[in-house]
């Protein structure tokens, strides 16, 4: 594996694979890899013939309040396990290699998909990650890009963007990898006291039961949405940030509900807040 820390080079070496017929397929991360991530980069292996994953904790997805300095960084660590998930390639670039000057040109999603949701909680978070992806897919070139429905929105938003603006990349989104009492792993998770680990699956029970209300027949988002708040009302350690149901692609809420739906959640621990979602569907 060959960990590289400049555009040029990557760029390079990727041309170069694909002058010989391989295809491309790239994990962007920030780092502090775990096992959702390292299936990502499986995936992105059984499906293509050169494997780069990013590792880039990117500052202009961090807003004022929140510490991007605590971010936890370990390059040998996570060069250990891509290379072990199969990654052929690390771009681990600096932030002066990224933004060597101060950025004048953003990438700024617009409509539902960036209005909702995260969007309310962090109001130029999806500037920062559409901005720094729109450069990761441009050096990268033509290729797959892989990226896991835990943060269903951002991957909703990414795909939109690829599509808006005819980059020559296909967007794979990949299921959520769970712990075994349902907890989707998250580098967040390491930051939860054990109390708070031991309460958190809440989010998992709460979406599966909104998922089992719309199976069982019921078609108002509002009363789903009540069901899950409800349930996480009963854990003393968590606090609601949001719990929705949504039409899958737009991230609006449909009424009556149909279609293929994602129900959306945020919680807090403490100082830590969780995201997990489900889908479903009403045929």
């Amino acid at each position: 594996m060959e960990l590289i820390h400049k555009i040029e080079g990557v760029r390079t070496l990727l041309d170069a694979r694909r002058a010989q017929g391989q295809i491309i397929g790239l994990v962007p991360t920030m780092g502090a890899l775990h096992a959702g991530h390292q299936s990502l980069i499986r995936a992105a292996a059984d499906a293509t013939d050169v494997v780069m994953t990013t590792i880039f904790v990117n500052p202009l997805q961090f807003s004022p309040d929140e510490d991007l300095d605590a971010y936890p960084r370990n390059l040998d660590r996570d060069c250990t396990l891509a290379e072990q998930s199969g990654a052929d390639v690390v771009f681990a670039p600096s932030v002066a290699e990224m933004y060597p000057t101060p950025i004048l040109t953003t990438v700024s999603p617009g409509g539902p998909l960036s209005t909702t949701l995260e969007a309310q909680t962090r109001p130029s978070h999806f500037d920062g990650v559409a901005t720094v992806v729109a450069k990761l897919l441009n050096i990268a070139g033509r290729c797959q890009a892989f990226f896991g429905e835990k943060d269903y929105q951002q991957l909703q938003i990414v795909t939109r963007m690829v599509s808006d603006l005819d980059m020559p990349v296909d967007i794979v989104g990949c299921p959520t990898v769970r712990e075994p009492d349902g907890l989707a792993l998250s580098s967040r998770n390491g930051y939860l006291s054990p109390a708070e680990r031991a309460a958190a699956p809440v989010l998992h029970r709460a979406l599966s039961a909104g998922v089992q209300a719309i199976t069982d027949g019921e078609r108002d988002a509002a009363t789903v949405r009540g069901i899950m708040e409800d349930l996480i009302a009963e854990e003393p350690l968590g606090s609601l940030d949001y719990a929705a149901v949504v039409n899958a692609r737009t991230l609006e809420v449909p009424d009556p509900l149909a279609g293929e739906l994602r129900l959306l959640t945020a919680v807090r621990f403490g100082s830590t807040r969780l995201l997990d979602n489900m889908a479903a569907s009403v045929r």
